[in-house]
């Protein structure tokens, strides 16, 4: 049994690390850091990353005002701050192991309030289903809307999906096999931990009423709206970091949204904060519209590094502020 567990501890944990260390390696292997330093220094507008780091902020303020609407309708009410610290410290523990915070930003309701952790999981898988529409249909959009670019690009430059799969190394289609297959087995992972939970009746119920929560909220336009907002301030988190570079000030907000839809299916794959494949794949979509390696590889990491710091930031202000929160055993507003 004890096997089993150290088995588990190692492909939740150190699995994705090593997984992230190496495409981190094959990307940045021979990058000349004194450079990268040096055009931090002298070639980086940092007003552009200041501004775009509130969104980081809004974007989990809107996440825990939906979670907290979604968790009416199953009759928990716990107060806006636990929710929004909680989820501050979900996005943050989730770098040490990937996708452990929603599980931990269940158990902090239901230490802090009393809220059901089998109804608050259930209200999150329903939230994830909704993200995931949300995503897939932003990708739809996405295509049609930039069909005229890649259609444009592939003409002037005489370049074919044929002549780009024949440009990728063997390093390349490897890291690329390897994060599809890390996605498929993060899948299966979930769905066995979440086939345990049918061998208790209470807790499968709790489930099922978390799932079915979204039917019944008050206001399913304000759920949208909160829905939005989270999306368009990650996204907003992202593009204005594009004018903090020479080489990707002029790019606009459609070449924005290509990079950011594309990174958003980067970081399924299961790594902290999605760090190796969202380089490999930004990166990738950068080199698309003409920009060139070097400067593609600096943008993924400074922005990268940058976001990634924000929410260690809110994750670690998270475990302080809840410690002058008072735990009730009675939901509260």
């Amino acid at each position: 049994m004890k096997d089993n567990k150290i088995i588990n501890y190692a492909f939740q944990v150190v699995g994705p690390l090593v997984l992230s260390g190496l495409i981190l390696w094959w990307m940045y292997r021979g990058f000349d850091w004194d450079e990268f330093f040096e055009a931090l220094t002298y070639h980086t507008n940092w007003a552009w990353m200041l501004l775009s780091m509130p969104f980081g902020v809004t974007a989990q303020i809107f996440r825990a005002l939906r979670w907290k609407q979604a968790l009416e309708p199953v009759q928990e009410h716990p107060r806006t701050s636990v929710c929004v610290n909680s989820v501050y410290l979900s996005y943050a523990s989730s770098l040490v192991v990937p996708r452990i915070g929603e599980v931990l930003r269940c158990g902090i309701l239901n230490r802090y309030d009393g809220t059901s952790f089998s109804k608050a999981l259930g209200t999150v898988v329903t939230e994830r289903i909704v993200d995931s529409v949300f995503v897939v249909l932003l990708a739809g959009f996405t295509i049609l809307f930039q069909m005229p670019v890649f259609v444009t690009f592939f003409r002037q430059t005489g370049v074919s999906v044929v002549g780009i799969l024949q440009g990728f190394s063997l390093t390349g289609y490897i890291v690329t096999v390897v994060c599809v297959l890390a996605v498929v087995l993060l899948l299966a992972w979930l769905v066995k931990r979440l086939s345990v939970f049918k061998k208790t009746r209470n807790i499968f119920l709790d489930l099922r009423d978390g799932l079915i929560s979204l039917r019944k909220v008050k206001s399913i336009p304000l759920f949208l709206v909160y829905t939005i907002g989270i999306w368009l301030s990650y996204y907003l988190h992202f593009y204005f970091t594009f004018f903090c570079f020479e080489s990707t000030s002029s790019l606009g907000m459609s070449a924005a949204l290509v990079a950011f839809v594309v990174g958003c299916f980067a970081v399924l794959v299961p790594t902290p904060n999605g760090a190796g494949p969202w380089h490999f794949a930004v990166k990738t979509v950068l080199l698309l519209y003409g920009i060139q390696a070097h400067d593609g590889v600096m943008f993924v990491l400074t922005v990268h590094t940058l976001q990634t710091l924000l929410v260690l930031l809110l994750g670690l202000y998270a475990m302080v502020r809840l410690q002058f929160i008072r735990r009730v055993t009675k939901q509260s507003n």
